[in-house]
């Protein structure tokens, strides 16, 4: 801890379900508003750094075959990865906490 910033938005990215490599580009994206954009080079390295460390793993599941492509590996999150994610969260948000105390935030 804390976490690589690219770690935490991949993981915050497959929270919510099984995603492969572009659909992780595409909600870190729309998670931030556009703010990240993560390049494909820096994805690829934090997934196989998060499989190593049991983070994500790739999941076995496909989709409809008229709707995916072969070549597509899908990740999801480990519950170790969830806990690491949520421990994070915990961080930032005592970071908040105190930043908000100090009136560095404008937005309550």
């Amino acid at each position: 801890m804390p976490l690589r910033p690219v770690e935490f938005h991949v993981l915050l990215a497959l929270a919510g379900e099984e995603r492969h490599g572009y659909a992780i580009l595409q909600e870190v994206a729309a998670l931030t508003d556009g703010a990240i954009e993560l390049e494909p080079g820096t994805l690829y390295r934090a997934l196989h750094r998060m499989l190593r460390d049991g983070w994500v793993v790739e999941s076995a599941r496909r989709p409809a075959a008229d709707v995916d492509d072969e070549r597509r590996r899908y990740y999801r999150i480990t519950p170790a990865g969830r806990r690491v994610a949520s421990a994070e969260a915990e961080r930032l948000l005592r970071l908040v906490t105190v930043a908000r105390a100090h009136r560095l935030l404008t937005h309550a």
